[in-house]
């Protein structure tokens, strides 16, 4: 069972979000709450495997949660839900340490498959926060140079699974791509993580861009 915790300030959303995920008898919610810092408590309290994450609350907002949670509990997966797109948010809550980013517009199936792609240890955005996300790195920073100091201790195929990550492609894809089988690709993923000093697949994908790997418009799906 997936042990989840729903943090929302709206006492409807957290009935609806329990309600979706009850259809779902592979995830149990263990909790709910209704800001930032009642969220961090009963995460260490009750110790899910997601944190289902709203951004604008009282007392402490989802972003500043997620930061004391990567700090406190950094097994714990955090997964944004919010009705905002704004690139700060996205950012901020990527840099903070979630591993995920979904409006709540998403149709329910696909928030328990999020869910479950989450807590597996990959990271998710929807369709329109990936887009985001390049379009800023369009514009990003030169990185500094231990950012790509790491990525020279990368293989040359991991530097080409890197790649293809970065452009969108699952799993499933880059072992076709590549021709291998897609157990490889993971393997390959789960030695770059630790390589770059990276929590997961989303702050690779940003690292990628950031360092020109990869640059926006190189078929990026």
């Amino acid at each position: 069972m997936l042990r989840v915790l729903i943090v929302d300030d709206d006492d409807l959303m957290r009935a609806g979000l329990r309600a979706v995920l009850s259809s779902d008898d592979r995830i149990t919610v263990v909790g709910e709450a209704a800001d930032g810092r009642q969220a961090v408590a009963l995460a260490r309290a009750l110790a899910p495997d997601v944190v289902l994450m709203d951004v604008r609350m009282p007392q402490q907002d989802g972003i500043a949660a997620t930061r004391d949670l990567s700090a406190v509990a950094p097994d714990v997966r955090v997964l944004i839900l919010t009705t905002f797109e704004d690139d700060d948010y996205v950012f901020g809550a990527l840099n903070a340490g979630a591993s995920g980013f979904l409006l709540k517009r998403t149709r329910p199936e696909q928030l328990i498959e999020a869910i479950h792609t989450v807590a597996a240890g990959e990271s998710l955005l929807s369709p329109s926060i990936t887009r985001t996300v390049i379009d800023r790195m369009t514009t990003a920073v030169p990185p500094d140079p231990e950012s790509t100091r790491r990525l020279q201790a990368l293989t040359a195929r991991e530097r080409d699974v890197l790649t293809l990550v970065a452009r969108g492609l699952s799993n499933a894809e880059i072992a076709t791509e590549l021709f291998v089988e897609e157990s490889t690709v993971k393997t390959h993923m789960k030695r770059i993580l630790p390589k770059l000093e990276l929590r997961d697949r989303v702050q690779a994908v940003i690292l990628a861009y950031e360092t020109g790997m990869v640059r926006p418009g190189e078929n990026a799906r």
